[in-house]
């Protein structure tokens, strides 16, 4: 079939589905069409349902829309053929922009988890809030319940009366007596006062006696009573998932100086606490911590196929194929910067710098990722420089245009910081805005302009990457100091605290305002492979619980920065002498 009867077919085929093609997307299309010379039209009939299948912001597609299914088919094309070599790291690295992840609810009646159909509105009503805390909090009692230490065995009473802590409910704490395990979101609904709620009701806590979990090295678990009692007859669950550790010479140390365990205990965030109701009504916590973070590969088995990435779903041959190529891709390297200010001198000498040195190395980074903040003041409504900074982006381009192996090979991602310019300062925040950017565009074709959060999918694995100065905040939001048992390290208890939590930014909106029915952008449910949180604090790296996070300090302050290879999901913290 001719170019002109098939550019005519495929323009027929698509306003069939509703869709309308730009003539860049159209072209795209072509393109695609046209590595299938034998099953044309077999290959647009699937081109099209894969493009049904994605979260679309408008009906008339451009080219970026259509190409992000036209990667995907090719990499499945290679999972399934393996004499293919049209999956490179272009084409395996994949940009997920916030506002497109599809939103899931749980049903805790039928236990699963179904996808939310329909637009979701920017200004939401009163009930979305409120949808807003009910979806954090079933996710994270959803986790909890399937947790062998809070389950309730079937059959053997033993077990159930020593080892498993069995979850009550606060409106079903009236009446009782002894010592309780409960869950619940901790909120200020008076002044000066806490309570722990859930889906049920609301009890006042007394924080005043609770007691951290510690690991020592001995046989016998030392508990508040002072009493000693067999490792076998015992097991303190949420300790154990805490520490990552399962040992049965681990034990638990109850220690009365110390109030909490590791992480940041704000409002907002889901607590698991014991303790026994009182004559008043309040609730006298003596242990708390947050809830046992579940293995990436349980929540994939449990959630069957849904896709919460929103990467596209694999089947197991794809997976397995792409795993390969992933563990051959040894050559691919990313490079991130976080707050390139682009009006400061300075920082544009250390960039250029920096882009020298790796344009002279034997392989190219394949993506450097550039995050906010882009200006050294804040793009607020005192600000008036708008043409200057859209030259500064202009600078940049021509900065990158001049490496010509960087210009060829790499891409670069631009995520906004906090006080770049956007609509509002909330989360998730939009791309930065095309009257900014566009002179840069023109002149590096691969640069890619996202939101933040925002997400990658290199091959099989998950990377989130997170702009906001977010440890300052934690900080000053905790309710009580954070222990200093297991960890000194503020980005330590950073990076506990948002895994546990299944959540980038577990804060009271008060502090950190969210779009109500867009806070499902910033879950880490499954967690992801690998967290990148820009932040103006000193940089960091910490591996826990199988999960690489990092933070690759401030460019413009520090001249810090950080490569991460993907194959082996090593850091390197890199900068530049002063």
């Amino acid at each position: 079939m001719g170019e002109a009867a098939m550019r005519k077919k495929a323009q027929k085929k698509f306003r069939i589905r509703g869709f309308t093609l730009k003539v860049d997307a159209l072209d795209a299309v072509l393109s695609f069409i046209s590595r299938f010379p034998e099953a044309e039209e077999e290959a647009l009939e699937i081109l099209i349902d894969g493009i049904e299948k994605e979260s679309l912001k408008s009906t008339i597609l451009d080219k970026e829309a259509v190409q992000t299914v036209i990667d995907l088919l090719l990499e499945a094309e290679s999972a399934i053929d393996p004499t293919s070599t049209s999956v490179s790291s272009r084409t395996a690295l994949r940009v997920i922009d916030a506002f497109v992840i599809p939103r899931f609810r749980y049903d805790p009646i039928k236990n699963v988890f179904y996808e939310h159909t329909g637009k979701l509105p920017i200004h939401g009503e009163a009930a979305d809030k409120a949808a807003l805390y009910r979806d954090r909090y079933q996710l994270m009692l959803q986790r909890l319940t399937r947790d062998k230490y809070f389950s309730t065995p079937a059959f053997v009473a033993e077990l159930m009366e020593d080892e498993s802590c069995k979850i009550t409910t606060i409106q079903s704490l009236t009446g009782c007596k002894g010592r309780r395990w409960i869950t619940g979101v901790i909120s200020q609904l008076e002044e000066g006062r806490f309570y722990l709620e859930d889906l049920t009701a609301a009890i006042a806590i007394d924080l005043s006696d609770a007691i951290s979990f510690l690991y020592l090295h001995t046989r016998f678990y030392l508990i508040s009573s002072l009493k000693l009692c067999n490792p076998d007859k015992f097991n303190p669950p949420i300790l154990k998932h805490i520490s990552g550790k399962c040992c049965n010479e681990d034990i638990l140390y109850l220690n009365t100086k110390h109030k909490i365990t590791s992480g940041f205990f704000v409002e907002n965030t889901v607590i698991v606490a014991e303790g026994e109701l009182q004559l008043d009504c309040t609730f006298k916590v003596s242990t708390c911590g947050f809830p046992p973070l579940e293995n990436r590969e349980v929540s994939v088995k449990q959630l069957m196929g849904l896709d919460f990435f929103g990467g596209g779903i694999l089947s197991a041959e794809e997976t397995l194929r792409l795993s390969e190529l992933e563990e051959m891709a040894v050559n691919d390297m990313f490079v991130i910067l976080s707050d390139v200010w682009l009006d400061d001198e300075e920082t544009m000498e250390k960039l250029a710098v920096v882009l020298d040195g790796y344009e002279s190395v034997e392989a190219v980074p394949s993506l450097f990722v550039l995050m906010g903040n882009f200006c050294s003041k804040p793009c607020n409504l005192a600000f008036h420089s708008f043409s200057d900074l859209r030259m500064q982006f202009k600078k940049l381009g021509e900065m990158i245009q001049s490496r010509k192996r960087i210009m060829e090979q790499s891409r670069f991602l631009f995520i906004p910081g906090p006080d770049d310019i956007g609509p509002a300062k909330v989360l998730p925040r939009c791309a930065l805005p095309k009257y900014l950017t566009e002179e840069l565009q023109k002149l590096v074709p691969n640069a890619i302009f996202s939101t933040n959060p925002c997400r990658i999918k290199f091959f099989t694995q998950e990377i989130v990457f997170f702009r906001q100065d977010l440890l300052y905040r934690m900080r000053r939001a905790c309710l009580v100091p954070p222990s200093t048992e297991e960890t000194t390290d503020p980005f330590e208890h950073l990076v506990a605290t948002i895994t546990h939590q299944s959540h980038l930014c577990p804060l009271p909106l008060t502090v950190e305002p969210i779009i109500w029915n867009y806070d499902h952008c910033l879950r880490l449910y499954p967690t992801p492979h690998t967290i990148v949180l820009g932040d103006k604090s000193e940089q960091k790296a910490f591996k826990y619980t199988g999960i690489t996070c990092f933070n690759p300090g401030s460019f413009s302050k520090d001249t810090t920065f950080a490569a991460y290879r993907p194959c082996t999901k090593d850091v390197e913290l890199s900068g530049l002498e002063s």
